[in-house]
């Protein structure tokens, strides 16, 4: 009633408002009112903080994972049989600096040969092969003399002994190489480097039969050996 007293005559005339239509007009105006008022406000600017300023020389480092500890050192090829391994070998005989010598793993006898001096002149080398491999601890030795030659075996002239090795003098256990231990009845070259490995670790034979202790002989083959050899 107080609206539509407010309301001039000649609108309500005009309008034909009634009391129930001028509270409905009431209501649309308020709802109206509070949605733009609600779209002002949601339509104002917002304040925005500006960026800190970073420190010149400074810079956003992200922490990584801490460092793990360090690998550990290759083994294997890179062992004792490895790049930088040494061996050591005994030259003795008719060379200008006989003694022990450490060599590159590797080595030849050649190189022994050439670490020792050299060969003496007139020194009788015919059966030293020059080009084999050498081994730890092994003795090459330069110039020996030839064992004294051995009566032939009964039942041959100057031919084959027993087993199809040639009949020859003793040949000194303790300073044979491996080649002339090869002449021996049943020794290959295995079973020859085994007799130079017990000869090393024991520091040569003290009696014949310590060949029984070598890997390999047995009592037949030592009883074939055992007429050939000395201490």
């Amino acid at each position: 009633m107080a609206l539509r007293e407010r309301v001039p005559l000649w609108v309500q005339s005009r309008c034909g408002l009634e009391p129930r239509s001028l509270a409905a007009l009431a209501v649309v105006l308020v709802v109206a009112a509070i949605f733009a008022a609600q779209h002002f406000w949601a339509g104002r600017p917002d304040q925005v903080r500006p960026p800190e300023r970073v420190r010149e020389g400074q810079a956003a480092v992200k922490p990584g994972p801490a460092p793990g500890p360090p690998p550990p050192a290759p083994t294997g090829p890179s062992g004792p049989a490895g790049p930088g391994a040494r061996i050591v070998v005994d030259v003795s005989g008719k060379v200008r600096q006989p003694g022990v010598r450490r060599l590159p793993a590797g080595s030849r006898v050649a190189d022994a040969l050439r670490a020792s001096g050299g060969v003496k002149d007139g020194a009788n080398t015919a059966g030293l092969n020059r080009a084999r491999l050498l081994i730890d601890g092994e003795q090459v030795v330069v110039g020996a003399p030839a064992p004294p030659s051995a009566p032939a075996v009964p039942g041959t002239v100057g031919g084959p002994a027993v087993g199809g090795a040639i009949a020859a003098g003793p040949i000194t256990l303790s300073t044979a190489t491996v080649e002339q231990l090869e002449t021996l009845p049943g020794v290959g070259p295995v079973l020859a480097q085994h007799i130079v490995d017990y000869r090393t670790q024991h520091g040569g034979f003290r009696s014949i039969g310590e060949l029984r202790e070598v890997n390999g002989i047995g009592d037949r083959r030592f009883a074939d050996i055992q007429p050939l050899v000395r201490p």
